[in-house]
């Protein structure tokens, strides 16, 4: 008994149950969650599985509508016939139940082990367990194995890689609303330019466009990590280069590239401006990489193979002598995605990429040319538009206008 009469545990608790007041209005409905958690269920059962552990942003979240922080802490899913549960760092309290379309457990910090501790006690007498082979490092197999001793462990990554590349419905209209919140963005992006404007001010003003806009549509979603990389001048270099506070000045060739999130899903707008005019030089490579755009456009369409698109697109390129100035492949696929975590690499547009395009998926083209400092139209550019491909075609779903005719910003 402590002076204040009250009676204090004698071992520290190793997990916890903490669901901490009602469950959110999720993202998806509970129709939707089950079609993926059966889908990963048929997966562990045509491999003869006991179950699998998720630890991966992309697939926890797919699965479970749950999007964690990671700050150096473990996370899982654990799945099998009987079960979906999460597992989460205590300090999270309650929000990973909240969240998840699933069951929850805490694990405290006391102990190293624990994690693997909530581990063994939701997967008892398992043989062979699938785990994200493209997820977990050496350091984290090595502990799985000796948190379960003679278990075999198998790949499960490519299959849930491509489970997640066919849209449902509810997918498809969620993306549809980042489109279209990405093109806001873009046009508080567009606002903000000018001559002596420093490149986070712009940035700033689309990403706060943006998340004003996910929290009025999505009034239950959680808000992060919404964001705007825009570049000017030589920093237009890189697709990915960060914001800094250099100065737009006349002249700038300018990247625009609003990232707006919702639920873990991400979407994206990318367009190249200049600010008052373009050079000569420059508009010349624009508008063939504006041409490029157009034909990939055309070419993304139910039973496309994507390494075809990329070797047709390839030759206009070569036409004019610029093919060794591409930076990138022309698309990829879209969903569970962001900037550091998720990939559906079997859908992306690449000669060395055979996947045949089906309804159901969403992808991307998008175009990059980077020419060099010192020469004629130095600069990155970047088109991107987002397509959903269907029974008889694709549907563009990126509004923003591109090309000179509509983004040589003039005030």
């Amino acid at each position: 008994m402590t002076a204040a009469g009250r009676t204090m545990p004698n071992e520290l608790l190793r997990l916890q149950t903490l669901h901490n007041g009602e469950k959110v209005t999720p993202t998806f409905s509970p129709a939707e969650m089950e079609r993926r958690q059966m889908g990963l269920r048929q997966i562990i059962a045509s491999k003869g599985l006991d179950g699998a552990i998720l630890t991966s942003y992309h697939n926890i979240n797919y699965y479970t509508d749950f999007l964690f922080c990671y700050f150096g802490r473990r996370y899982a899913c654990v799945v099998t016939d009987a079960k979906v549960l999460t597992v989460t760092a205590g300090i999270d309290a309650g929000q990973p139940w909240r969240r998840g379309f699933a069951d929850n457990v805490t694990y405290t910090d006391w102990r190293r082990d624990n994690y693997f501790y909530a581990l063994q006690q939701a997967l008892p007498n398992v043989k062979r367990l699938g785990i994200e082979f493209d997820h977990v490092n050496l350091d984290l197999l090595e502990k799985f194995k000796d948190a379960f001793p003679g278990v075999e462990f198998v790949d499960i990554a490519v299959d849930t890689m491509w489970q997640r590349t066919i849209k449902s419905a509810e997918e498809i209209a969620l993306i549809r609303q980042g489109a279209r919140i990405a093109d806001l963005g873009g046009s508080a992006v567009c606002d903000a330019v000018s001559a002596g404007v420093r490149e986070h001010e712009v940035a700033l003003a689309g990403t706060q466009a943006m998340v004003r806009e996910i929290a009025r549509s999505f009034p239950h979603a959680e808000l992060m990590d919404t964001w705007v990389w825009f570049q000017s001048g030589i920093n237009t270099d890189g697709a990915h280069n960060p914001v800094t506070s250099r100065a737009v000045q006349p002249g700038d060739i300018l990247s625009l590239n609003c990232f707006p999130m919702i639920a873990g899903y991400y979407t994206a707008l990318e367009r190249t401006l200049f600010c008052e005019y373009a050079s000569d030089a420059h508009l010349k490579i624009w508008e063939i990489n504006c041409d490029v755009h157009r034909r990939g456009l055309e070419l993304l369409v139910p039973g496309a193979r994507c390494g075809d698109v990329a070797s047709e697109l390839n030759e206009i390129y070569r036409s004019h002598g610029l093919l060794g100035y591409r930076s990138f492949g022309y698309g990829h696929s879209f969903g569970v995605l962001s900037h550091y975590y998720g990939r559906e690499a079997g859908v992306e547009l690449r000669e060395d990429v055979d996947t045949i395009l089906k309804p159901g998926m969403v992808v991307s083209m998008e175009p990059m040319l980077t020419i060099p400092e010192g020469m004629p139209g130095a600069g990155g550019y970047r088109e991107h538009d987002i397509l959903v491909i269907s029974e008889t075609g694709a549907q563009n779903i990126t509004g923003f206008p591109f090309g000179p005719a509509h983004n040589i910003l003039r005030k």
